[in-house]
């Protein structure tokens, strides 16, 4: 197989010789010339849509990786696919489809690549499932691939105060609980969420972020851009160019996604006291690489990760602060020089996790989102693996180390028949963990 042929193995069946004229015929009325139908096509899939502000700028970053696919020898195609909101949805009969919209969106992207004949992938997402979901299609087509993260928003302002989604659903509490009144319910409302960005803190659209980056999907400091910035743009363009270096060393994600890779991405989401949602969105993404991924791994890794830095919700400062300070790098920096990461892994820059690292500095001394090893949040993982008659395969709590180590009932003081369950300090052999 020539070089040429290397390049384009897919996209040679689709429009290559006599036969295929009908192909190239179709293909002429979206834009491709002679000269098009001898390079690499690239497939931009692109989550945009106006359901959510998470999503509301995908067209903007998916015209940047088209520039920069282009401009690399390629010929980059813009697809589209759904995403829905759980910030809307919450509450409501919609959240019965939010996990399924993940297969949704993965199917979809897998199927116009597929059919399309695309030779890599450059792949753009902004929310909860359709970022794994993104994952989950490059995994199975295995064709040179990108994730790029939509970034996140500017954080809103209420008084002073940083705000944002669970602002709003924190001041729903307080507006039942008679603290305060309609009029500043409506105030948080209307400044919590100023424009385009996923949700402010490390809640999961954060968290798959970085755990994308960590696994090497992404290009270093993907997962820490605010969404209406310069550096946002360059990185999609950026994401343009190297799928096409992907397609030319021929590095695939079969090539990235390894057990280590996994237990790098698990990492990360510790340190950062991610998502729950961390823990089922990683086991599907191995799945869909064919590597066995578990709760007990879950387990295995968390017994030596502590949780270093101080994001929302269960902290004080949200992702703009992490994005201020230097992003994920430096972290991986921190976890890489402890042996708490595996250096050795392959990822979309074509070096290792190790040579990524190599130059990349440390946070500066005096700032206090992440905190040293020798002065962690907590000192192992905040994702507890539960056991028991009501989830006899498993479930996963965020225990951040504040609400005690156990749940224990005990009489109602309006009802002794009818337990009410509170937070106790005892000791951590009484739970399930």
């Amino acid at each position: 197989m020539t070089d040429a042929n290397h390049c384009r193995q897919h996209s040679a069946i689709v429009v290559d010789g006599p036969d295929r004229a009908p192909s190239r015929a179709m293909l002429r009325a979206v834009g491709f010339t002679d000269a098009d139908f001898a390079k690499p096509v690239v497939g931009v899939a692109s989550t945009w849509s106006m359901v959510t502000p998470c999503n509301m700028h995908i067209n903007r970053l998916a015209d940047e990786a088209v520039k920069g696919a282009d401009a690399a020898g390629g010929k980059a195609v813009i697809f589209c696919t759904i995403t829905v909101s759980d910030g809307i949805s919450m509450g409501t009969p919609g959240m019965r489809y939010s996990l399924v919209s993940r297969e949704i969106i993965a199917d979809s992207i897998e199927a116009v690549t597929g059919a399309e004949g695309f030779d890599g992938l450059v792949a753009i997402g902004g929310c909860d499932k359709n970022m794994p979901g993104c994952a989950i299609a490059m995994a199975r087509l295995n064709r040179p691939s990108v994730f790029v993260y939509g970034g996140t928003i500017v954080p809103g302002l209420h008084r002073g105060q940083s705000a944002d989604i669970v602002t709003v659903f924190e001041a729903v509490g307080k507006h039942a609980g008679k603290q305060i009144g309609e009029s500043e319910l409506k105030e948080i409302e209307v400044c919590s969420i100023p424009g385009e960005g996923s949700c402010g803190g490390m809640y999961t659209a954060n968290t798959m972020a970085s755990a994308i980056e960590a696994l090497g999907l992404s290009l270093p400091d993907s997962s820490a851009q605010l969404a209406n910035s310069k550096a946002k743009l360059e990185d999609c363009e950026r994401a343009g160019k190297a799928v096409l270096e992907l397609i030319k060393k021929n590095i695939r994600p079969s090539d990235i996604l390894s057990k280590d890779a996994f237990e790098n991405a698990i990492t990360v989401v510790i340190a950062l006291g991610g998502s729950t949602n961390a823990v089922l969105h990683l086991i599907a993404m191995a799945h869909s690489a064919g590597i066995k991924l578990t709760l007990e791994d879950f387990e295995r890794v968390g017994r030596r990760v502590p949780v270093l830095a101080d994001l929302k919700p269960s902290g004080k400062y949200n992702m703009a602060h992490f994005v201020r300070i230097g992003g994920l790098q430096p972290l991986l920096k921190m976890l890489l020089d402890k042996g708490l990461l595996h250096g050795h892994c392959m990822t979309v820059t074509g070096k290792t996790v190790a040579e990524n690292l190599a130059n990349v500095g440390s946070y500066a001394a005096d700032q206090d989102v992440v905190r040293p090893f020798s002065n962690p949040i907590k000192a192992d993982s905040h994702l507890r693996i539960l056991r028991g008659n009501l989830a006899p395969e498993g479930s996963v709590a965020k225990i951040s180390g504040k609400e005690g180590n156990a749940f224990t009932a005990r009489p109602s003081s309006t009802n002794p028949k009818k337990p009410r369950f509170a937070v106790s300090s005892t000791a951590r052999s009484r739970t399930a963990m």
